[in-house]
């Protein structure tokens, strides 16, 4: 006869702290209200709300907030953070340059 282990005896459980969620607010509009209202929708959707679009009274899409927001890049930030070396621009040695020919 076998005898049965439980899996979380065999494999230590680690649990993966979640950030906190929003709650979410459904509320569907149709087609028309989307299109009018579409700049006040898309703020809505951005503060955390899901809102569905509906056509003829059936779900057809669902308007949600971003899960990933970074900001632009700024040209210059690195600036001063990183040196080239004097030689930068040196002409390569002859067996780096025959390697990128194919020879040997």
């Amino acid at each position: 006869m076998r005898r049965r282990i439980a899996l979380t005896k065999l494999v230590r459980v680690v649990q993966i702290p979640r950030m906190p969620r929003k709650p979410v607010v459904r509320e569907t509009v149709s087609l028309y209200q989307a299109k009018t209202q579409l700049s006040r929708l898309v703020d809505r959707a951005a503060a955390g709300e899901e809102i569905v679009i509906a056509k003829s009274g059936r779900p057809r899409a669902r308007l949600v907030p971003l899960e990933d927001t970074r900001g632009l890049r700024v040209p210059g930030r690195g600036k001063g953070g990183w040196r080239l070396g004097k030689d930068f621009d040196a002409p390569l040695p002859d067996e780096v340059i025959r390697g990128f020919e194919g020879g040997r």
